[in-house]
């Protein structure tokens, strides 16, 4: 059952019935409302909407870029991804022009800075891309985007200098950082009933070096015990869909004199069936409803998935909480052609094994550090995805 696709065109219907006008840093114009909420069971399916087709590996690169800690657009360029190619040059240009009406460069340093100050005044954002993609020294100095969403999740700077090691008479210092995944990874594994199983991105401290704030600022996932018959059904099943369904073990129980529940969970334990459910709850200050928002549902839909499968649980609910949820004066006509559209079923998530990524035989999960250096898009895909045509919108910077 799709329940997804009708909430989100519920909600473009109540901000066109309900928004207020509202100017913001783009220029563009929106119509706004406050404080919504979208909630999704993932047994119902994969949350990629159907109303509209959704570019699926887009997201996935995006959110794998996220999980590495990286904040250029080197890797994404590389691999199709163009969200956030907009930010990249317009940083480009504006650092290029503050500098050279600073008037502040010595002469040896215009000498090596010119050519790529000539270039903000005559590169195109298409020949701008092009040179991040076959220039890693240009790619390296003008690819970055500040200490953005990779960075606060895999490398949080805590201004605290630590040893790092020693090299020779010579002895290496650093700042201490702060792996918020890695470090959720582990109270999963070790403390799965705690309160504080979160991660952020809004680091008040280096909000004005990145090239944007996170709209999507941080999230929490929640664990609860499996009851028997959801492992058990699981176990027999392997279809995360049945989650809720009780018929098998009424059926055991029916014909069983003793009490089951010791011994089901017993025989799930032996064979490593899940004994938790896990949801997740995102929240965001800032929503393009009709570009930004398909995306962000899908992407912490995967995120979910992605820690599920690490930790051994299984992906219960999604929910995303959202503040200034607006649509774009230019994505009005949009937003009415896809209210209009039936859902079809939502598909299915296929996530290769860590192992398979891994080149080893032993049906072992690995270090979610260890299994992001080898992922690939291509390890992550959908089944049965049926959509409607794609709709499209500007992207406003």
């Amino acid at each position: 059952m799709n329940t997804l696709d009708r909430q989100y065109t519920d909600l473009l219907q109540y901000i066109l019935d309900n928004g207020v006008r509202k100017e913001d840093r783009t220029g563009t114009g929106t119509i706004s409302v406050f404080g919504r909420q979208i909630r999704h069971k993932m047994s119902e399916g994969f949350p990629l909407l159907t109303t509209k087709k959704m570019a699926f590996k887009t997201m996935v690169t995006e959110l794998i870029w996220f999980l590495r800690g990286d904040t250029n657009i080197k890797f994404l360029v590389d691999n199709g991804c163009r969200i956030w190619d907009g930010d990249a040059y317009k940083r480009f240009q504006k650092t290029c022009q503050f500098e050279k009406d600073a008037n502040h460069i010595l002469p040896n340093e215009w000498i090596s800075m010119s050519n790529d100050f000539m270039s903000a005044d005559i590169l195109t954002k298409e020949e701008f891309i092009n040179k991040i993609k076959t220039d890693d020294e240009f790619a390296k100095k003008w690819g970055e985007l500040g200490p953005i969403y990779g960075k606060q999740w895999r490398k949080w700077g805590t201004g605290e200098n630590v040893t790092l090691g020693h090299n020779g008479l010579h002895t290496l210092v650093g700042e201490k950082v702060i792996d918020q995944i890695t470090n959720l990874i582990n109270d999963l594994k070790t403390n799965p009933d705690s309160r504080r199983l979160m991660v952020s991105a809004w680091n008040v401290g280096e909000l004005d070096s990145m090239v944007l704030p996170p709209c999507h600022y941080g999230f929490q996932v929640y664990t609860r015990e499996l009851t028997a018959s959801e492992r058990i059904t699981y176990k027999n099943t392997k279809q995360i869909n049945l989650l809720d369904s009780n018929e098998l073990f009424d059926f055991i129980k029916s014909n069983v004199t003793m009490d089951l529940d010791d011994e089901v969970h017993k025989v799930c334990d032996e064979s490593n069936t899940p004994n938790r459910a896990i949801s997740l709850m995102w929240n965001q200050r800032s929503v393009d409803t009709f570009l930004g928002l398909p995306f962000n549902i899908a992407s912490y839909g995967l995120l979910l998935e992605i820690i599920a499968k690490e930790v051994n649980m299984i992906p219960d609910e999604l929910i995303g909480n959202l503040g200034d949820t607006h649509l774009y004066s230019n994505h009005i006509e949009q937003a009415e052609e896809q209210i209009g559209r039936e859902p079809y079923p939502l598909p299915k998530l296929i996530l290769d094994d860590w192992y398979s990524t891994q080149g080893d035989t032993s049906n072992t999960p690995k270090d979610i550090s260890e299994f992001l250096k080898n992922i690939h898009v291509s390890h992550i895909r959908i089944e049965n995805y049926q959509s409607h045509p794609s709709i499209k919108a500007p992207l406003s910077n």
